[in-house]
């Protein structure tokens, strides 16, 4: 049990024994003490004064000291502006370690019974995942890694957006130009072979829409009826009637494109438990849509198409179905959150999606409440900020995008110039030191994504992800296999790793309580979605123990029952690096 939650449970029964109340849960705010106040937890009083009816220096007073009565494993309290700062004493904090040390799931959560559904990546096949797929991605597996360590069970999907117009573009460019061309031909991976042809798409549009403007047309009329756009439209019709030749062409360039997608999600180590497709989902949509009619909670245009107003709501009309009976995004997503549903009563559904999609979200809630389904309430958008580069935004249709395979060849490329430079590696075989580069350099690229807030735009800067120093993911994985390094040594020599009862340095007392506050970072964590509390505690750790290590012997430690004492802490550092890094996705190597 932690100290929050000893002094938390103590502290009802304090005011009742000295105020004569049962207090209301929420009045009890128990946290730990900030870092320029002497202490390890911290009671708020103001809650409290209106059932003291005393100053809030005087409560604090009356509290503290009824606490420090009622448990031995307070040393000392003072009284600051209102909050009440509880010491522990050294003891408390030995048992800690002790008890983390015999804990080998130390920080996870027993099974709470709910399902929690991730969806990420969804990417679209006309083109490779690039930099803002490695985002999402990351955000989902990391997210579903902390929600099981909460408990939950969890069911990764991800739906592939296999149809619509932009699918269309690359087919019509492969057909008109491609000459025949697979990957096997090209020597490329499938999924940058249909990206190129997306690319090239679009210049022949542009190409298109100069000539028109150029005989006079108004540029809006010529980006209507430029040759290859009324082409690629008049093919997702037949694609939507299931014409058999552009069947045929669909299947084959997105097999392409799901072998390509396959190699880069094993590398960057992510995976899916289900996935969907919008070429199935979209028809239980269209159904959804017809009930809706029915029911009257959509509506017909004259021109064909169905729309759902929600004015009421605060928001817009919203189109559901296009005049020619296309279905949109909202009428696809409105039937995979039904089949889900039905599938695997989720308790969440978490969407990992950037946030130019906010609004689409907000749609889908309200429209998904009108149509009867109260779970509703329980879909959660997590949106994320767009990844920026130093040269500014990445724009796919003009072939200016961060390819995600190109990126990770350049992190393992960064992380052995750095190496190397280091020269830190030199005794190592050549085929460790690749496998270590492959490492650090993907280690960088999840941790330097993963400790900015999802909420916001981030920088990504290749370079200064990969420092061994700082707030990196590298300086993290130098920091496990250090203390790897010396257990193996204590290994060596008979060492064992044991507490003794002997008083600990100020600096090792840090390091424990740091520790033991591992718990509530996952609990925070999974309630917020945010694997950026997880990077900063793993930061904050290593950065804590560098600092320690620093400063105290280990290995030559001529008192042996201290030195005992030392590898245990050493060793339950290393194991909750571990564990928290394992939840970012993040590998540690056991040497470097």
């Amino acid at each position: 049990m932690n100290a929050e939650t000893i002094i938390l449970e103590a502290l009802a029964e304090a005011v009742l024994k000295l105020y004569g109340t049962v207090p209301d849960p929420e009045l009890l705010q128990v946290q730990g003490t900030r870092k320029e106040f002497e202490g390890d937890v911290t009671v708020v009083v103001f809650t409290l004064l209106k059932i003291s009816r005393k100053s809030p220096q005087q409560t604090g007073m009356e509290l503290g000291q009824a606490l420090t009565d009622m448990l031995q494993e307070i040393a000392s309290f003072q009284v600051i502006q209102g909050f009440l700062n509880l010491k522990m004493t050294p003891e408390f904090w030995t048992d800690t370690l002790q008890q983390m040390a015999a804990t080998p799931e130390y920080g996870m959560k027993a099974p709470s019974g709910k399902t929690v559904m991730v969806e990420y990546s969804s990417p679209n096949t006309n083109k490779p995942l690039h930099l803002g797929h490695i985002r999402n991605n990351l955000l989902g597996w990391s997210v579903s890694r902390i929600m099981e360590a909460n408990g939950h069970r969890v069911i990764k999907v991800n739906l592939v957006n296999d149809r619509g117009i932009h699918i269309s573009k690359s087919m019509l460019a492969w057909q008109k130009w491609g000459k025949n061309e697979t990957p096997e031909t090209a020597e490329k991976k499938g999924d940058h072979l249909v990206g190129d042809y997306y690319v090239l798409f679009n210049e022949k549009y542009q190409q298109q829409i100069e000539e028109l403007t150029r005989q006079g047309i108004l540029r809006e009329q010529a980006e209507k009826e430029a040759p290859v756009i009324v082409e690629a439209q008049d093919m997702l019709v037949k694609w939507e009637q299931g014409d058999p030749k552009v069947m045929d062409l669909w299947k084959k360039m997105n097999g392409w494109v799901y072998k390509g997608f396959d190699q880069t999600y094993k590398r960057l180590g992510v995976s899916f438990d289900k996935i969907y497709y919008e070429s199935n989902t979209y028809l239980l949509g269209k159904q959804l849509v017809e009930k809706g009619l029915e029911d009257g909670v959509f509506y017909r245009n004259p021109d064909g198409s169905v729309w759902c107003d929600l004015t009421e709501n605060g928001l817009d009309q919203k189109l559901l179905l296009r005049a020619d009976g296309t279905s949109v995004y909202m009428t696809q997503d409105l039937g995979t959150a039904v089949s889900r549903y039905n599938e695997s009563r989720f308790d969440t559904h978490v969407y990992v999606v950037g946030n130019e999609q906010n609004y689409h979200f907000q749609v889908l809630k309200v429209i998904l409440k009108k149509l009867g389904y109260t779970w509703s309430d329980n879909l959660f958008h997590l949106s994320y900020g767009m990844v920026e580069l130093p040269e500014g935004k990445m724009k796919s249709r003009e072939g200016t995008v961060v390819d995600a395979d190109d990126l990770m060849d350049k992190m393992v490329e960064t992380a052995r110039e750095t190496s190397q430079e280091s020269g830190k590696l030199e005794d190592m075989a050549p085929e460790e030191q690749n496998k270590l580069y492959e490492i650090l350099g993907l280690g960088a690229l999840k941790y330097f994504i993963l400790k900015v807030d999802p909420k916001k735009t981030m920088l990504f800067d290749p370079k200064e992800s990969i420092d061994f120093n700082g707030n990196t993911g590298p300086f993290i994985q130098y920091t496990y296999a250090r203390i790897q390094s010396i257990l193996r040594k204590a290994q060596e020599h008979g060492y064992k790793a044991r507490m003794h009862g002997l008083p600990m340095l100020e600096k090792e007392l840090r390091l424990i309580r740091l520790m033991a506050g591992y718990p509530q970072v996952v609990e925070e964590a999974g309630a917020a979605f945010s694997p950026a509390q997880i990077a900063n505690f793993c930061y904050e750790l290593a950065r804590e123990f560098n600092q320690y290590y620093h400063e105290v012997t280990v290995l030559h430690e001529e008192n042996t029952k201290l030195r005992d004492q030392r590898l245990l802490l050493l060793g339950q550092v290393a194991a909750l690096l571990d564990s928290a890094m394992n939840l970012l996705g993040i590998v540690l190597p056991e040497r470097m």
